[in-house]
């Protein structure tokens, strides 16, 4: 797993403070201390979307295996154009694609190809069964050909060792004969919510008790990123239950994922029952929203698993899944480094901020007149209310150091489009 532990760890790093720290450098520690999980298999081409790989793919041949003509047309010798007139050529021939031309093409001559050509056929004139006229200037010797090799030298990587696959790439083996791969296993990931007043969908909603949304989010997410899943529902405020949870999560699982019960309160047993069964850290970062969050290991029954202990309010959850939990899961994973996409919007409005934290703010981007991105926040930033983050198409990122924003001025902005 990791060659010392958290504590240990920690204790080498300057200005370490729990109850005050830095977005930046939870993020480091985060990402620093968990390691890739061990698990190779081989699956059909059909079944690696999204599955990381875990070699790279050394390309069997070249691509193109030869050179080739790149649309339709009539190729002929180079030395046949004329620089300074017309070229008429004789046709002696038409080769269609996937076959050979049987003979050859003389000075003076050409041939009719159906898939590709030095001179496309629309820059032509006066064609014939017969002959054609190549104009002066609109070809030169050498123009539309695609080279043996141009897109892949044989023996050279085509895919390396921890990319993610992409509808692309399975094109790409493909095209190059490859129809299985090894990748790393799924990553097994367990979760659950925590607190009395959770109810599942579908059962009665008793009076102060509310429905548990996180779960849901954290499915949602922990889907995309491909991850094999294990619903453990919601966990009731007692040591017992929160401690019979987290070992079968642990004896189960390569992570575990927890929402509530990390803050200060009478009833959050969970710190109490994480400390106990492994090596955690419990964080008051400079953030909004999402400042408490734990983590560290878990051990049961000599099997040891990470674990992230995130806020229970539904927007803190998904903060802190998206800028803490989810660049450790792809290191799990054996993924290459994949920071979240930044772009640079102007601000719509005024945004209040003061520095000394970091805080991530719901937006809507879109473009202005002139088409420039534009980013307008959702309205009301609190942490619980969710259905601002189901409206918004992105997230603000305003630093530790930044202070408030004028309208106008650029901010970074997270799409959240296309987020794994």
């Amino acid at each position: 797993m990791t060659q010392s532990t958290l504590s240990e760890f920690v204790s080498t790093l300057t200005d370490y403070d729990p109850n005050a720290l830095p977005v930046a450098q939870a993020q480091r520690i985060v990402q620093d201390f968990v390691q890739p999980i061990l698990g190779i298999e081989t699956v059909s081409i059909w079944q690696a979307l999204d599955r990381v790989l875990a070699a790279d793919v050394i390309s069997p041949i070249s691509v193109p295996a030869h050179d080739n003509s790149a649309m339709d047309g009539f190729a002929f010798q180079g030395a046949d154009l004329a620089t300074d007139a017309a070229t008429t050529l004789a046709i002696v021939g038409t080769v269609f694609a996937g076959k050979a031309f049987d003979g050859s093409v003389g000075h003076g001559q050409c041939v009719r190809i159906m898939t590709g050509a030095v001179v496309p056929q629309e820059f032509t004139q006066n064609a014939s069964d017969t002959a054609v006229t190549v104009p002066q200037g609109v070809v030169r010797t050498g123009d539309n050909r695609r080279l043996m090799g141009e897109d892949l030298r044989e023996g050279k990587p085509a895919l390396t060792q921890g990319r993610m696959l992409r509808p692309a790439d399975l094109g790409l083996l493909a095209s190059l004969g490859i129809g299985q791969v090894m990748v790393q296993r799924r990553l097994r990931v367990a979760f659950f919510s925590t607190g009395d007043e959770l109810r599942s969908l579908g059962d009665p909603l008793d009076p102060g008790c509310i429905y548990d949304s996180n779960r849901y989010t954290l499915f949602g997410m922990l889907t995309r990123l491909g991850c094999e899943l294990i619903d453990m529902g919601v966990v009731k405020d007692d040591p017992a239950s929160l401690e019979a949870a987290l070992r079968s999560a642990c004896a189960n699982a390569d992570a575990i994922i927890t929402s509530g019960g990390v803050s200060v309160g009478a009833a959050d047993y969970t710190k109490q029952i994480m400390a106990q069964l492994g090596d955690v850290t419990f964080w008051k970062i400079g953030m909004r929203p999402g400042r408490p969050m734990a983590f560290g290991t878990i051990t049961s029954k000599g099997k040891t698993a990470y674990l992230f202990g995130l806020p229970g309010n539904p927007v803190a959850v998904m903060v802190t899944f998206y800028f803490f939990a989810r660049d450790a899961l792809l290191r799990m994973m054996g993924a290459s480094s994949t920071p979240l996409p930044l772009l640079r919007a102007a601000s719509a409005t005024d945004i209040r901020k003061k520095p000394g934290r970091t805080e991530y703010q719901r937006g809507i981007l879109s473009t202005d007149s002139d088409g420039s991105p534009l980013v307008r926040i959702t309205g009301s930033q609190g942490s619980g209310v969710l259905r601002s983050m189901s409206e918004a198409n992105c997230m603000v990122v305003l630093r530790h150091e930044q202070g408030g924003v004028r309208a106008g001025e650029l901010v970074d902005v997270v799409l959240f489009d296309g987020l794994t």
